[in-house]
């Protein structure tokens, strides 16, 4: 008797870099760009976020300010959180780029999850930096270390069948 993969449910070749190239073909270098236009997008709602505190400081006389401390940090990562684990599975860098995230089995992040992988991301590049990106060189999948941690993989929207070819 044969597999039967037309079921639903978990594969384990379902993210195989030798069954698919083509989901993984160019991520490593798209996921950079993407970086950075998070990191653009990140910076245009912290200086938002930053002048809704100056006024709220203003009203407080002065306690709002406090939320300066932490302001970069708490938008970057509900700025992931609900990018990364909404329905898009990804960011907007990741989706002008073509990429989003799956779990290992194929389900898409919730918002928990994105969280937890901005914050991993965060640790790992401050404390093991420029190991942390080294390991995608050797990773098959084009992994990074928090990525393999999470049981995440960042794929081809294309390639996966998620998104409409460019015309």
């Amino acid at each position: 008797m044969t597999a039967d993969h037309s079921t639903a449910g978990p594969r384990e070749d379902m993210f195989d870099p030798l069954i698919r190239p083509d989901l993984f073909s160019g991520v490593r270098s798209r996921r950079i760009f993407a970086f950075f236009i998070d990191v653009i997008a990140i910076a245009l709602l912290f200086g938002a976020a930053a002048v809704v505190v100056f006024f709220l400081g203003i009203f407080t006389l002065g306690l709002a300010w406090l939320f300066y401390a932490f302001l970069w940090q708490a938008v970057a990562l509900l700025y992931v959180a609900f990018t990364l684990g909404g329905p898009a599975a990804a960011t907007p860098g990741m989706r002008a780029m073509g990429l989003e995230m799956r779990l290992w089995y194929g389900a898409k992040p919730y918002p928990l999850l994105a969280a937890m992988h901005a914050l991993l991301f965060w640790f790992s590049v401050a404390l093991l930096t420029p190991l942390v990106l080294l390991v995608s060189l050797f990773s098959d999948r084009k992994r990074l270390l928090h990525d393999i941690v999470l049981g995440t993989v960042v794929v081809n929207s294309e390639a996966a069948g998620t998104r409409a070819p460019a015309v």
